[in-house]
Formats: C-alpha cells, structure tokens, sequence
C-alpha cells in the first residue's frame, strides 16, 4: 500500500513528532500558495526535525549552510518558483501537515537580495530582519503561551515599503527555546523566494550572514530557562529593519567621504572608507565592520543594543 505525502506527515506528527514541525507554504495577503510552489523543500530525511548544536539531527547544525534555509534547501532551488510581491505586503508561512509551533520561544523573518534570480542564489549574502516576536503574556505560563507565537500555524509580517526592488530569499525562523537551559535550542527554518516590485530606495541594515549570525555562546541559547516564570528574552540577531527610519527616506549620503548609518566601516579586503558620518564604527567579524549608533552592553565578547538585539561579535 503506498501512502500519500500528506498522509505520511499526519501520521508522523500523530505518532509523536508532533512537537517538531517545518513550513511549506508561502502566505501572500492572506492567502495560502501550494505546497513548496514558493517555498524550497530541504532534502533532510525527517522534515519535521530541528537544526541544532547539540544532540544533532539529520546532521545539521546553525554553523552549516542548512541554517540558510534548511539542509538541502538549494537543491530544490531550480524547481521552486518565484512569488512576485509587491513592497509592503503582508505575508508570511504555514507550518505543514496542520502543524503548530508547538514550542516556546520567538519567531523572526530575514531577507537576503539575489545578486541575480533567486533561484539561483545559494543564501550566502547579508541577510537583514524584518520581523520578530517573542512574548505577548508576561503573566502567562513562560513555557507555553506566554510566547506569542505558541501553537500558532502561521507566522506573518510585512514585507517593509522601502524595500529596494530585485529578487530575495524570505527566511522564517521559530526558535525553541525550551531546551536553551542546557545550550539546546531548536532552529526551525525555511526560504521562499519573491521577487519584490513596487519597492523603495531604502538601504536594509543592519545585516548577518548564515552561518556566522548566531553564536551558541549568545544569552537566548546558552543557559536561558523558560521554567522559572518570565525573564527578559535577549532576541538573538541584529535589529529590526522597517524601512529606511520608518519614514521611507534613505539614510543620508556619507559626509567627508565616511560611510553612512549602517553601512560597511572595515573587514578583510574591504576598500571603501573606514570612518563613520555618524556613529561608530563596530567590528563584527574578520571580514566586516559597521556604522552604529546608541547604547549597547557587552555580553560574553558579543555586544548588544538597548533591544538585546546583537550588534557585533567581538573575537
């Protein structure tokens, strides 16, 4: 007897996978696209497991490329189509198999512009977050739905106006954090590939790359407990990008030959100017430096803004 995709996936969750979960669909304006029509399918054996450093799953870790957009994302590249959105669209995902995140933690969206299609592009540029969330109900249980993404099917956001027209890879990411008390948190991920019209002229930043962006050291992952009541979550990855201040504009152009707000100060090989219009300059790694503004704390050599957002990683 030979068993239907969806029949298998229904049973696997029944059968007591059902804590686990992966996203499949492309919402556009409320409305579901098929199955892997926009979304890349990952080639691991079990869809449903997570992505983490300890007590690994099918092989995949946040320091290899699956952390793009799953293990295997990019092979199904080629076959995947590629939505056509415009700037300022809300959309988001649906979990597959009539799954929910079913664990406590936040959920984030990420984008990364093609240096040509998306089909083509393997994720290996400067990803930037539009989104985020994390608890809604302080006075909730903290290890359930507290969280504001808890047992929800769908994770939805805006695709910010000033978004500079070309091809993109969408990445949505739900972090369990259940397990982040003994350094295990869960990395559900996913990509879709759109392709941005009607867009703006803003200059998306702060920006990370996959792998690199998260460290197993940052306090979300590294003895952070959802079981002792509410605690401040320190949101991992740069800040929010909404669109060029909020307002549509860019930021200004660099004065006295400085890069502007945001933009690449320094890094191995870099030939642009290593001096700041406004702010300062914040070594992220060996190959990037960046134009900051405003307060920050230290945090195990990884510093962070007022948001506990990351703002570089100091080695």
């Amino acid at each position: 007897m030979k068993l239907g995709f969806a029949t298998v996936a229904v049973a696997i969750l029944a059968s007591g996978a059902n804590a686990h979960y992966w996203f499949d669909k492309l919402i556009i304006n409320g409305r579901e696209t098929s199955a892997y029509q926009y979304v890349r399918q990952s080639t691991r054996p079990t869809l449903y497991n997570p992505i983490k450093w300890i007590d690994t799953r099918d092989n995949s870790t946040p320091d290899m490329d699956d952390m793009r957009c799953n293990q295997g994302a990019f092979n199904s590249a080629g076959r995947t189509q590629t939505a056509e959105v415009a700037a300022g669209t809300r959309v988001g995902f649906r979990l597959a198999a009539g799954g929910t995140m079913f664990h406590p933690g936040p959920g984030l969206a990420y984008m990364s512009r093609a240096p040509g299609t998306a089909s083509t592009y393997r994720g290996d540029g400067d990803w930037f977050k539009i989104y985020e969330t994390g608890v809604c109900r302080q006075g909730a249980d903290f290890s359930r739905d507290a969280w504001c993404t808890y047992e929800k099917p769908t994770m939805e956001f805006n695709i910010p106006k000033d978004t500079p027209n070309g091809e993109y890879l969408l990445r949505v990411e739900h972090i369990g954090v259940h397990r982040s008390h003994v350094n295990q948190p869960e990395f559900y991920v996913s990509c879709a590939q759109i392709k941005v019209v009607n867009g703006g002229s803003g200059r998306p930043g702060p920006t990370i790359k996959f792998p690199g962006g998260y460290s197993r050291n940052h306090p979300a992952f590294e003895n952070y407990s959802v079981y002792n009541g509410y605690r401040s979550f320190p949101m991992p990855g740069p800040a929010v990008w909404s669109g060029g201040g909020g307002g549509g504009s860019t930021p200004a152009p660099p004065s006295g030959g400085c890069a502007a707000l945001y933009e690449q100060c320094g890094g191995s090989g870099f030939n642009g100017p290593k001096c700041c219009s406004s702010g300062s300059c914040k070594v992220s790694n060996e190959w990037y430096s960046q134009c900051f503004i405003g307060r920050s704390f230290m945090y195990k050599g990884f510093e962070f803004d007022s948001r506990h957002s990351l703002v570089t990683a100091h080695t």
